[in-house]
């Protein structure tokens, strides 16, 4: 059977449109019930930096399965020399693992996308909104595409097809779009397993407690082996800690890689230099900004010292609020 480009299709083909009739709902159920969760200059630049982002994905998709088929092809003769095999079959239990080491990746590749402050420069744009609603998915940096695939690297070399490692991609990227609001309430016991909107709320806050947590994609299983998890019992305060106070799309891009040069050129040694660039944000030499385990840690000291007000716990109901 051949399994071409043109039979696999690409779920963001049929994802977009269907999310794009989400957006619409969800601003007119806002609009009439005045939740203010859109607000029109901030919508619009959202869809300026998706604009971009699509243009880009046109060549970066088809570089990224360029850049799989090279380890896909040069580390054949060594499957078939200890493995016993040239490549995986497209049985359903292959895609099944293809999705399942697919996520573990967007796990860890997100993780260090804000643990790692050249990789958050890319990503900071996606939570550079102060409102959490469907259209912020649409706000995705323009760099990430560059150095995203080197994690999914291994996927080909053991043996799953380039195409069969993209679409699984776009699965959990056409999913991810869906996590992006207010309006879905705890879905339960479906939260043991699976990320949800209400759980991604999370993600996108700037509480303290909050700050790196939640990086799943699909499954929320990985935050919750590798210590990441946080469930929402807090009312979240969406954004970032320092914004770019901007609509300029170009600004959001890029504000956060001209800090870095900012703090690069007035370190005073290279050792300096280059922790600015690859430890996470928010470090510094003098202590006078903190990382975010720092602001957790010493939150964590505050409450057991009594110096901090107790947290009140959230209902897990929807909130519709503005920030």
């Amino acid at each position: 059977m051949d399994h071409s480009a043109n039979n696999i299709g690409n779920p963001l083909f049929w994802g977009v449109p269907i999310f794009l009739v989400f957006i619409a709902i969800e601003a007119f159920i806002s609009y009439r019930e005045n939740k203010q969760l859109y607000e029109w200059q901030d919508t619009v630049a959202s869809f300026w930096v998706a604009v971009g982002t699509s243009v880009l994905s046109i060549f970066t998709r088809i570089g990224t399965v360029a850049f799989f088929y090279i380890f896909f092809e040069l580390f054949k003769p060594l499957r078939e020399s200890l493995l016993g095999y040239s490549q995986l079959s497209w049985a359903w239990w292959v895609w099944l693992l293809c999705l399942l080491g697919d996520d573990f990746n967007f796990y860890w590749h997100h993780r260090f996308c804000h643990t790692i402050r050249i990789f958050w420069a890319a990503h900071i744009v996606h939570h550079s909104s102060e409102k959490f609603n469907f259209g912020t998915a649409f706000r995705n940096g323009w760099t990430i595409f560059f150095f995203k695939p080197i994690y999914w690297i291994w996927l080909p070399l053991l043996g799953f097809h380039p195409l069969m490692v993209v679409t699984a991609m776009a699965i959990n990227s056409t999913y991810q779009m869906f996590l992006h609001s207010q309006m879905i309430p705890s879905l339960g016991w479906f939260e043991k397993i699976f990320n949800t909107p209400w759980l991604h709320q999370v993600h996108h806050a700037c509480n303290t407690t909050y700050l790196d947590r939640n990086h799943g994609g699909i499954l929320i299983i990985w935050d919750k082996l590798f210590g990441t998890y946080h469930d929402n019992t807090q009312k979240p305060k969406f954004g970032v800690l320092h914004p770019p106070n901007s609509y300029n799309p170009f600004v959001l891009l890029g504000h956060e890689y001209r800090d870095i040069w900012l703090d690069v050129k007035k370190a005073r040694n290279w050792k300096d230099k280059l922790k600015y660039i690859f430890y996470p944000p928010g470090w510094s030499p003098d202590g006078s900004r903190k990382t975010a385990k720092q602001m957790q840690r010493e939150l964590e000291l505050q409450a057991a010292a009594g110096t901090v007000p107790g947290t009140v716990t959230r209902a897990r109901e929807p909130e519709f609020s503005s920030h």
